[in-house]
């Protein structure tokens, strides 16, 4: 891979997006790398969690951008029917970050505009350090954002605050962008992988097959009407309560012991 870096241990993957000469912006070689990335990993039983962030930039700065937008260089002489080809590019990868059996954390170190806002919003939580900002700024370029932005912000933040964002192009600093429900926590930079594997490592000790399921019920519940949901999350319980880990769980809580967890 030219433009991404993965680092796997103890069942999590560390996955960087590394152009340092462009901010790590998002070119149609960097998310064909993340396509065929993503897939493999999603086939790996020995990753549960995948942390997503920004590789250094050419100084060795870590946290100068976690993706500083889609790649303008190749974007400015699109055509209409090239500029839609892109954006669905993007819908592939952006849908395994969002759907695939394992959780994904975004450690948003630094600049996370347009495509990096963006492919945030697709993991399934996000970690922004304190100097971490976040944009869409599309509509002072005379485009809108094209990688799932009205989509996927107002679904985070609420309508009128992901119109603001979007029709103004303002930037938001982390603390505004965790006041508004657009990431989960923020932390000091120097933390913010600690920070991001502690999390992972919490969710790890969980049930990583009832950790994907519930996944899933989330995912797929979130447009149901609110019967059809909870009859999909019945039939979801009890599937895992046919599992080993269940029985496990709830053994190891009525013995008072520690669970030994293990189905994916």
């Amino acid at each position: 891979m030219n433009n991404l870096v993965l680092e796997v241990a103890d069942q999590i993957a560390v996955l960087k997006i590394s152009r340092p000469a462009a901010l790590n912006a998002l070119n149609s070689e960097t998310l064909d790398e993340l396509n065929e990335v993503l897939t493999e990993i999603e086939g790996r039983d020995d990753i549960k969690v995948v942390i997503l962030t920004g590789g250094a930039d050419k100084k060795g700065n870590e946290f100068k951008s976690f993706v500083a937008g889609a790649d303008i260089a190749e974007m400015v002489n699109f055509t209409a029917a090239e500029a839609r080809a892109f954006g669905m590019k993007a819908s592939v990868p952006f849908f395994k970050l969002m759907n695939m059996r394992q959780v994904t954390i975004a450690a948003v170190n630094g600049f996370a505009l347009g495509g990096g806002c963006e492919i945030a919003m697709a993991c399934d939580i996000r970690i922004a350090s304190d100097n971490a900002t976040f944009a869409q700024p599309e509509c002072g370029l005379g485009i809108i954002p094209g990688f799932g932005g009205t989509q996927r912000l107002a679904r985070l933040v609420g309508m009128g605050r992901a119109k603001e964002m979007i029709f103004t192009c303002d930037n938001i600093d982390a603390n505004e962008a965790y006041r508004i429900g657009l990431v989960n926590k923020v932390v000091a930079k120097e933390e913010l992988m600690d920070s991001a594997k502690a999390m992972a490592n919490k969710i790890i000790s969980k049930g990583s097959y009832a950790v994907s399921i519930a996944k899933a019920a989330i995912n797929n519940g979130y447009d149901m009407d609110i019967q059809n949901a909870v009859e999909m999350e019945a039939n979801l319980f009890g599937i895992t309560c046919s599992t080993h880990d269940k029985a496990e769980g709830m053994g190891a809580f009525l013995e008072r012991r520690a669970a030994d967890l293990t189905d994916f």
